[in-house]
């Protein structure tokens, strides 16, 4: 599936990572999107966490909340987007920790906590493969922006 996000959307996101992050630290969100429209984000969810500029652990309060308002609004989260420092890669612990592990979910990790060009440049995007295993994919085959 090719996900849909609009130019609004993305800057909020960016917004959203730079602000937190402060360009010291990893940030996350998620893209929600209903179930009638699985491939047109709707939504930016900024999760809760405590980070580093190694790392973030998000609350596990923060993701009860968020199962709930996915049930009470009917949308499902598509991809989870968090910023590294320098070189942007999927690292064993992005492996090991994902907010969700269902085969085709996605993880777009930008490099340098986010403070780059606004888009996909330098960023790496996992995918959850039908084995439960992640791999690289090609953005630009699983993204889209929109005006």
């Amino acid at each position: 599936m090719r996900y849909l996000i609009s130019h609004a959307l993305l800057t909020q996101t960016f917004g959203e990572l730079r602000r937190c992050g402060g360009g010291e630290r990893e940030c996350q969100v998620v893209w929600l999107s209903p179930w009638q429209s699985p491939d047109v984000i709707t939504e930016v969810a900024h999760s809760t966490h405590v980070a580093s500029g190694m790392g973030f652990r998000v609350d596990e309060s923060w993701v009860a909340r968020l199962w709930k308002h996915l049930s009470d609004a009917g949308l499902g989260v598509r991809v989870q987007v968090h910023t590294h420092p320098g070189h942007a890669f999927h690292s064993q612990t992005d492996d090991e920790w994902p907010l969700i592990r269902t085969p085709g979910f996605l993880s777009l990790v930008l490099p340098d906590f986010g403070t780059g060009e606004m888009g996909f440049k330098g960023a790496y995007l996992a995918e959850v493969d039908p084995r439960g295993q992640w791999h690289q994919a090609d953005i630009h085959d699983k993204l889209a922006v929109l005006p």
